[in-house]
């Protein structure tokens, strides 16, 4: 079993910064791909950012320039630093992890949310 704590969401004005962190544990032989995703109200869930076990990345465009995804592979931790926040990325962030098991089989993982609200 595998579980992955969110945290650093919270109440923000526009143009401000927020740190999300999602840590992973239990049975974990590693982890591939992390991604934060958000889901505003009315809305799909979207991909925010993802980055692999080598540290590519990839944004979505409405928050390149400003969103900055990392990971600590000894931690088994994620991370999302956004900059310059504005009220449309008001949204439930998601945390999901692609883990591999020790019996070597991948499961998704998601976090349980943490909500990011910028006011105007």
């Amino acid at each position: 079993q595998v579980q992955l704590v969110e945290s650093g969401g919270g109440l923000v004005q526009a143009g401000g910064s927020l740190r999300l962190s999602c840590a992973a544990s239990g049975s974990i032989f590693s982890i591939n791909a992390m991604g934060w995703y958000r889901q505003a109200p009315g809305k799909q869930r979207e991909l925010v950012a993802a980055i692999t076990s080598g540290g590519s990345t990839n944004y979505a465009d409405s928050v390149k320039g400003r969103f900055t995804i990392s990971r600590d592979n000894a931690k088994n931790t994620m991370y999302l630093q956004m900059n310059s926040l504005k009220p449309e990325d008001t949204a439930v962030y998601y945390c999901n992890n692609k883990v591999v098991v020790p019996t070597g089989h991948n499961y998704d993982y998601w976090g349980q949310g943490t909500q990011v609200t910028v006011s105007s």
